[in-house]
């Protein structure tokens, strides 16, 4: 299970953090990753992180405005966003698979295709 928090609306420029938190039982095991969907547009793919290694992958467009963090004890993943632009606008999806499915690039440039993700509800950022 997985439930996202912390978004809202923002001015251009500005600053979030989503928090992902992740069930206690699943979280060694599993991938977790940052998607968004703007309305009309397709699913994307963020950032991935393999939280018991710590490794974190990143799309081109995210590098140096989005930051994966962790706190293993709490079970969370967060996605630190800067320099937030209008076009960030959308709903902020947190999702994890199993590690065995892979955590890089190749699962945030193809968030669907594997239907054994689990997402969270979604939460919207707004930047104006």
């Amino acid at each position: 299970q997985l439930v996202e928090s912390g978004g809202g609306s923002v001015q251009t420029g500005g600053s979030l953090r989503l928090p992902c938190s992740v069930s206690r039982g699943t979280y060694s095991t599993m991938c977790v990753g940052w998607f968004r969907q703007a309305a009309g547009k397709e699913r994307e793919g963020l950032a991935s992180t393999y939280p018991s290694t710590g490794n974190t992958w990143y799309v081109d467009s995210v590098k140096g405005r989005f930051t994966l963090s962790q706190d293993n004890v709490e079970n969370t993943v967060y996605l630190e966003m800067n320099n937030l632009k209008p076009e960030d606008t959308a709903v902020y999806y947190c999702a994890a698979r199993s590690l065995w499915n892979g955590c890089d690039t190749t699962w945030l440039k193809n968030p669907l295709v594997d239907e054994s993700t689990n997402w969270g509800q979604g939460t919207q950022v707004t930047v104006s």
